[in-house]
């Protein structure tokens, strides 16, 4: 039972946070490109220590 409480925790958070990021997005407009995600994530699957993408307009 606990695991599915659990579940549905980490779910509720997860509906909140992407919420919190679409109003954050809509006030300010600020985005990064999925190419832009893709390319900081290789290069953190690779080992190396990169900052991520700035958000841009």
């Amino acid at each position: 039972m606990s695991e599915t409480i659990n579940r549905k925790e980490k779910r509720e958070q997860l509906r909140k946070d992407a919420l919190a990021a679409w109003n954050h997005y809509q006030a300010t407009g600020l985005h990064v490109t999925a190419a832009e995600a893709d390319a900081w994530l290789a290069k953190l699957e690779s080992g190396k220590c990169a900052p991520p993408p700035e958000p841009h307009a």
